[in-house]
């Protein structure tokens, strides 16, 4: 009976304790953030309600923002506003940058994946890595270089469609997009041939599994509010992360390393891939710019050169799938465009992507504002944001405290009416157009690029890759939904994937090209 007694009261005590930590947490949560005091934004919730919500997350924020156009998540040590309003974005992002930076909080739930990249780190670090890659991006060499790569790397794409529309075989867009574009950034950022179209690569498939696995794992930490313990802990979620960085870390580091050995057997570097540029760099520091160093940089080239590119042309090819008559609209510009000379016998899938010039592709307008709402609607990165270094007041005249985070929902903007008028939420290129020329909106309307001194600097890059891969789509093939009642939407991550992928069909549209 006393041993009875005895254990009751361990599992009392330690209850109690519980309940006493619990309780504290809480408070931490709520005390000291103005939840009354309408200076501040309203307050919707804490960041762990997100738990509830989390596979449609960027749906719910949206559902907010029809609400309120800025609004209030409680953490434990700040609070967390999304905005949606255009004023409050340039004030972060430009008006008032140096007030921001990416914040502790951020740093703390990316650096296992991204480490000191450009996408993470704030102040010199950030200077120094961006006066390092604007200067790579503006080099014609590199344009050059991977104009041709991209090139390539469509006509094999294009082949295998072939292909897979022949057998009449539904297969995943989405799934062969990212490995064209990992084929396409691993060769033109570090002079490496994956061949994952191929599928002669099992080592560049797991590399993307780890890769895509560890970007969701990543933004779960957002919503846990246990992933520090379960990372102490080593189980769980963070295991699973641990184990997935470990082998993205490894297969880089090898890549680094093999570049680093081949350059160092020779007297001059010719090559033109941009690893190969950044170690030429490095040697000018290389206390500072070691393989952990590069590798940070690396990964962050990764997400901007392989997710983003692969998602918005998901994306475009499931409106295509939903809007056969700007389908064809595309197509015809694409072939009216391209095709200066009659397609005869002899041409051939890398006789057509050699027309798609720089010339051809600037006078691509409606394909370039098909690509753009597209990322209106489904932006790769549906949510970022900053965090305030300082008390702060937004122009919409809420008030801010030092070490709030200020999120602004490219997702959200894209579906408001306040923004895009009435048809918000309808895909419509012609949006774009005035007197069908291409018009650009304001980075901070449209802000799928990010804006300010933090604009993507691979801006032109990403449209020119896309523009040339989905004309020669578009030009070959027709494309339908495997499942036209099948509810496709994403999975909640860092980037905008499709979730569970995209099953379409290809319909070939030109016979009598050899492809």
């Amino acid at each position: 009976m006393e041993i009875l007694y005895t254990l009751f009261s361990y599992i009392a005590t330690a209850l109690l304790l519980i309940f006493t930590l619990f309780s504290l947490f809480i408070l931490r949560i709520f005390i000291g953030k103005s939840i009354f005091n309408k200076n501040y934004p309203p307050v919707v919730g804490t960041v762990f309600d997100q738990l509830f919500y989390f596979n449609r997350v960027y749906d719910q924020q949206t559902e907010m923002a029809k609400r309120h156009r800025s609004f209030r998540l409680l953490a434990p040590n700040q609070s967390e506003i999304y905005t949606t309003d255009i004023r409050n974005i340039e004030h972060i992002l430009k008006t008032n940058f140096w007030k921001y930076s990416k914040g502790e909080y951020n740093q703390e739930i990316f650096h296992d994946l991204f480490g000191s990249g450009i996408f993470v780190v704030d102040g010199d670090k950030w200077k120094e890595q961006k006066k390092l890659a604007s200067s790579e991006f503006s080099t014609r060499v590199l344009r050059d270089f991977s104009c041709r790569i991209f090139r390539e790397k469509t006509a094999k794409l294009v082949r295998l469609v072939h292909g897979l529309a022949l057998t009449k075989q539904a297969f995943d867009v989405q799934g062969l997009l990212m490995k064209y574009t990992l084929d396409s950034i691993f060769k033109v950022g570090f002079g490496v041939d994956l061949n994952c179209l191929e599928g002669s690569d099992k080592e560049g498939s797991e590399f993307i599994r780890a890769f895509d696995d560890s970007n969701e794992l990543t933004y779960w930490r957002y919503a846990d509010p246990f992933w520090k313990l379960k990372q102490y802990l080593n189980i769980g979620s963070e295991a699973t992360l641990k184990k997935n960085i470990k082998s993205i870390h490894n297969f880089v580091d090898a890549l680094i390393s093999t570049k680093r050995r081949q350059m160092e057997m020779q007297q001059h570097c010719n090559d033109k891939d941009i690893l190969s540029r950044f170690l030429e760099e490095s040697k000018k520091n290389p206390e500072r710019m070691t393989n952990q160093y590069l590798r940070d940089i690396i990964l962050s080239f990764m997400i901007a050169g392989k997710d983003t590119t692969a998602n918005t042309l998901s994306w475009f090819i499931y409106m295509l799938c939903k809007n056969p008559i700007i389908h064809e609209k595309i197509a015809k510009e694409v072939g009216e465009i391209s095709s200066s000379t009659p397609w005869n016998e002899a041409s051939t899938v890398d006789d057509f992507v050699e027309r798609i010039t720089d010339e051809a592709l600037e006078d691509m307008h409606y394909l370039h504002a098909a690509l753009t709402e597209t990322l209106r609607l489904y932006p790769a990165v549906p949510v970022d944001g900053r965090c305030t270094e300082t008390d702060d007041t937004l122009p919409d005249g809420f008030k801010l405290k030092k070490g709030d985070g200020v999120y602004y929902m490219a997702y959200a903007m894209g579906r408001m009416n306040y923004i895009w008028g009435d048809d918000a939420e309808d895909f419509r290129p012609e949006r774009w157009l005035k007197n069908g020329i291409f018009q650009p909106e304001s980075p901070f309307k449209f802000v799928a690029f990010n804006a300010g001194p933090r604009t993507c600097l691979g801006k032109d890059f990403a449209y020119r890759q896309m523009k040339i891969v989905s004309a020669a789509l578009v030009h070959f093939f027709r494309f339908k939904l495997e499942n036209n009642t099948e509810n496709v939407t994403y999975r909640t991550m860092i980037t905008l994937h499709i979730k569970g992928g995209l099953n379409i069909h290809a319909l070939p549209r030109i016979g009598s090209v050899k492809i």
